[in-house]
């Protein structure tokens, strides 16, 4: 003789043939849920607790079942310390996650007196990352002759890696290349565009970390220039500046009409303008890593013409005379 018990399973198993089992949709809310190794996953349905509890809650696993709960609960002996199921609502808690949960759950509730409501969500687990690096081989890297590569990688589920050079997006093209997985950078050959910061920030849906790789590609010397005034009056002090870009900074000389002069320095300097000071400076900056030299020239005058230097030269011989005379 069947007790009331087995009579309302027995009848909820005859509807649901009658009937078809409705899919409850809405039962769990729509995935997937993410969580973190070690942490706690919660699959809250969005039932209340009926007038009278439900028959039976069913939760499976890959379509393995986990848990059952009727008249006792029968849980996976594997799960036994991790899982609890709330029965008034059917709703599931598992804790101390591991890489292996991740997964498909899927619930079946018999009401009393109902039909059958199932509901699936995913759940998707994922380690916290750690430990990002980004790691080159070591070379010393020149303009258009070198190649390399940078790799980014870390610890923990690594879902996106997403490249940016001094804070912009790295795109592929050209000479920049990127592995299918995104997960090493190619750069064949390298240019002095390619040098500087670059940054790899690896993440998941739960955490995320950035790092940084400082790429130094030795050029130059470019745009070498002088700078300075075109034109100086007597007696004044004259400061010639020369500049370009190189990585490493470049070494600089200078020739003053055709002769080599002892000024192993960016400056020139002329304490005091005269005219044996006018004429053509030569600036010549030295890449001592890409052996590669450039030079540029400048052209110095005086801000008075010829006669000038003569009357200064008289000024100077009247107050030389002054000085005798006083003595």
């Amino acid at each position: 003789m069947l007790s009331t018990m087995d009579y309302k399973i027995l009848k909820a198993i005859i509807l649901l043939h009658l009937s078809a089992v409705c899919l409850g949709e809405g039962i769990l809310p729509p995935g997937p849920l993410n969580g973190v190794v070690g942490g706690t996953a919660k699959f809250i349905t969005t039932l209340t607790p009926p007038a009278k509890p439900f028959i039976s809650v069913s939760w499976t696993f890959k379509k393995v079942p986990i848990i059952t709960s009727s008249n006792t609960n029968v849980t996976e002996p594997g799960l036994a310390n991790r899982i609890t199921l709330d029965r008034a609502t059917g709703s599931l808690e598992l804790r101390n996650l591991v890489l292996q949960d991740s997964g498909e759950y899927t619930v079946s509730i018999i009401p009393d007196g109902g039909l059958q409501t199932q509901g699936s969500t995913t759940l998707n687990v994922y380690a916290l990352i750690n430990g990002a690096t980004i790691s080159s081989p070591a070379a010393t890297l020149i303009e258009d002759k070198s190649f390399t590569n940078l790799t980014c990688d870390a610890s923990g589920s690594i879902s996106t890696r997403e490249w940016m050079k001094d804070g912009q997006p790295l795109q592929p093209g050209g000479r920049v290349s990127f592995s299918m997985d995104n997960r090493t950078v190619y750069i064949e050959p390298v240019q002095s565009a390619n040098h500087g910061s670059y940054q790899c920030r690896v993440g998941n849906p739960v955490s995320s970390m950035t790092a940084v790789y400082n790429l130094t590609v030795n050029f130059g010397p470019y745009n070498i220039s002088i700078n300075g005034p075109a034109a100086a009056p007597p007696g004044r002090r004259v400061i010639l500046q020369c500049t370009a870009d190189s990585v490493p900074p470049a070494t600089f000389s200078w020739m003053f009409n055709g002769n080599e002069t002892h000024t192993n320095n960016s400056l020139y300097t002329i304490d005091r303008m005269e005219e044996v000071n006018t004429g053509n400076y030569t600036c010549t900056a030295r890449n001592q890593v890409t052996k590669l030299e450039n030079s540029t020239a400048w052209s110095l005058r005086a801000s008075c013409t010829a006669p000038c230097w003569s009357f200064s030269g008289l000024v100077i011989s009247a107050l030389s005379l002054r000085w005798t005379l006083q003595m």
